[in-house]
């Protein structure tokens, strides 16, 4: 016993550091490690990760159970253990080996961020989130959740606790909403949520404005801007039914005084906002909004919709106060869109228009410009950080 634990780099009687241990096997977690090697370090985190949980002493059985042992049965993971694999989930190199380690990983993920009792459900959410950041993940964890019960119970199950308050009171479950906006990448999920017989959509709405979490706004209107893809639901979405616009224009406007003549162009809920009203802090959401409003003028009937509801006034007066570039830039395409002319015949819908390749060239190099110009104004935030949650 003594040997072991000497060359297990333990003397006797001391318990392992579970980071320390962690740290020895990042070489080989590294994207270009070996893929055997990869797997078996992979396999080796989960196994001493805080999915796995510890049976009660009188339960009469010794060593770890598997991750579906009753949620609350002893548990003692650390902190550091906690987060582990959300912080590996925040690579993006390392989502096929993590994947390929453990291909039950997803649905168990899902099982714990779901269930109501789990404290730790936010850490599964966020892992989750992450694992679905790039698309061929994504792709693959839908598979894997699908594959695990039908794809609308999947979907249906995340929006209902995402839109449940206190559905977990031990856990706030923020990351619910990013981990179904990179769901929403998928057309299947799309076509969930557009669903409309669901009343999905309608229930994501007021979340855009949800006070105490960035990352419960973001995710959500993350997810309304790529059901916003969709153009063939655009009259749905801007119709009575759905009534889009008010929600992503709300967020977007300040305590400006219009006229009366403006003021009656605005919808009810814009209309007359306190002195006091705030628009949304976060630039990056800003931006998301901007663009989801932008996706509904692709179409004829879509750009008038949106000008009829007054949002030039509203845009009109974010471009004036935004302080960040890029989402003033974006204000100022959607504000070109709605008071230019209209796109002569066969070029009415944006969305399917055929750009030539010279002028797709110039117009990535505009947007590379753009990119190389925000990148020196913002210093990028660092992965862990930002999918870590709080």
């Amino acid at each position: 016993m003594e040997g072991a634990a000497a060359g297990a780099g333990v003397s006797a009687g001391t318990e392992a550091d579970p980071e320390a241990e962690l740290v020895k096997l990042l070489p080989f977690l590294a994207p270009g490690a070996r893929a055997d090697l990869q797997a078996a370090a992979v396999r080796h985190v989960l196994s001493a990760d805080w999915l796995q949980a510890r049976p009660r002493a009188a339960g009469g059985a010794g060593g770890r159970c598997c991750g579906h042992c009753r949620p609350g049965a002893g548990l003692r993971p650390g902190p550091g253990r906690r987060r582990a694999l959300v912080n590996l989930a925040a690579d993006p190199g390392l989502h096929e080996p993590l994947l390929a380690g453990d291909p039950g990983l997803p649905a168990r993920l899902l099982g714990r961020a779901l269930d109501p009792q789990w404290p730790w459900a936010e850490e599964a959410a966020a892992a989750l989130a992450n694992l679905s950041r790039e698309p061929a993940p994504c792709a693959a964890l839908m598979a894997a959740l699908a594959a695990a019960e039908p794809g609308d119970s999947v979907l249906e199950r995340l929006v209902r606790a995402l839109c449940t308050p206190g559905y977990n009171a031990r856990a706030p479950l923020h990351y619910l909403a990013p981990l179904l906006s990179n769901l929403s990448q998928r057309p299947a999920a799309r076509a969930f949520l557009l669903d409309p017989d669901r009343c999905v959509v309608q229930r994501l709405l007021p979340l855009t404005q949800y006070p105490d979490s960035s990352v419960r706004r973001g995710g959500v209107v993350g997810t309304l801007r790529n059901c916003c893809f969709e153009h063939r639901h655009h009259q749905w979405l801007l119709g009575p039914e759905v009534d889009i616009l008010p929600f992503l224009l709300l967020p977007l406007a300040g305590p400006e005084d219009f006229s009366e003549e403006e003021m009656e162009r605005l919808p009810v809920d814009l209309q007359y906002l306190p002195p006091d009203k705030q628009r949304e802090p976060d630039a990056d959401i800003r931006k998301m909004l901007v663009e989801a409003i932008m996706l509904l003028t692709a179409t004829a009937p879509g750009r008038q919709q949106v000008r009829d509801q007054g949002a030039y006034l509203v845009l009109r007066e974010l471009h004036g106060w935004e302080p960040e570039s890029d989402v003033r830039t974006a204000c100022e395409k959607l504000i070109q869109v709605l008071i230019g002319d209209e796109p002569e015949c066969g070029m009415e819908n944006l969305l399917e228009v055929q750009v030539p390749e010279d002028v797709e060239q110039q117009l990535q190099q505009l947007d590379q410009q753009e990119q190389e110009q925000l990148e020196r104004e913002l210093a990028p935030e660092p992965w862990v950080e930002r999918a870590t949650p709080s």
